[in-house]
């Protein structure tokens, strides 16, 4: 008897375990997160070695389900600052907007959790910077189009709601200018981690 309510109690539990998120044509996901970018090691050019630090700032996602499992998701943010380094020595500072269009794949399954992948473009504007020091020469980063990697996992915690783990790659290769003078390319090219609350409407 004790066996039969163990095994009655296991399996009420399991139909009340949190489901996975539907991935239906016509749904909707919005996702408000915390995103840190992590750049590359930097780049040689005509003034040094030039490296920016990570950075963390808030992120949100809309996502609209083109087909079953397959959604076209755009993420934007709050501007990213990132301390610049030239030659390991603090240099100056520059913000961007690093706005992500992505279509992304979700693997269904019996289990809460729910894994996609993703690929991508990927538009970052640079705003923003500066050199530190009086009479320091202006900074000019222009504008990066590149592709952009996307991989992660939704843990669901209702039918209509889970929380998000993801990890991006992004190709971001500006050109960097000193004073009017072109010193070369700057690859960022970063990792973005984030963590998000999604909901499905």
């Amino acid at each position: 008897m004790k066996k039969i309510t163990a095994l009655t109690l296991a399996a009420l539990m399991s139909t009340t375990a949190a489901p996975a998120l539907a991935q239906q044509q016509g749904d909707m996901l919005l996702g408000l997160g915390l995103g840190w970018i992590e750049p590359d090691d930097g780049s040689n050019t005509a003034a040094g070695k030039i490296d920016a630090d990570g950075a963390l700032s808030p992120t949100i996602t809309f996502e609209y389900f083109i087909a079953d499992r397959i959604g076209l998701e755009l993420l934007a943010s709050w501007p990213f600052t990132h301390d610049l380094n030239i030659n390991g020595n603090d240099a100056g500072e520059t913000k961007h907007l690093p706005p992500t269009l992505s279509l992304q794949y979700y693997f269904t399954n019996k289990s809460t959790i729910t894994p996609f992948v993703g690929a991508g473009i990927n538009y970052t504007y640079f705003f923003d910077e500066e050199l530190d020091g009086p009479g320091a020469p202006n900074l000019k980063l222009d504008d990066s189009w590149g592709l952009a990697l996307h991989a992660g996992a939704d843990f669901a915690l209702s039918e209509k709601s889970a929380l998000r783990a993801d990890v991006r790659y992004i190709d971001i290769e500006t050109d960097a200018e000193v004073g009017g003078n072109d010193i070369g390319d700057v690859d960022i090219s970063p990792w973005v981690f984030n963590v998000a609350y999604v909901l499905r409407f």
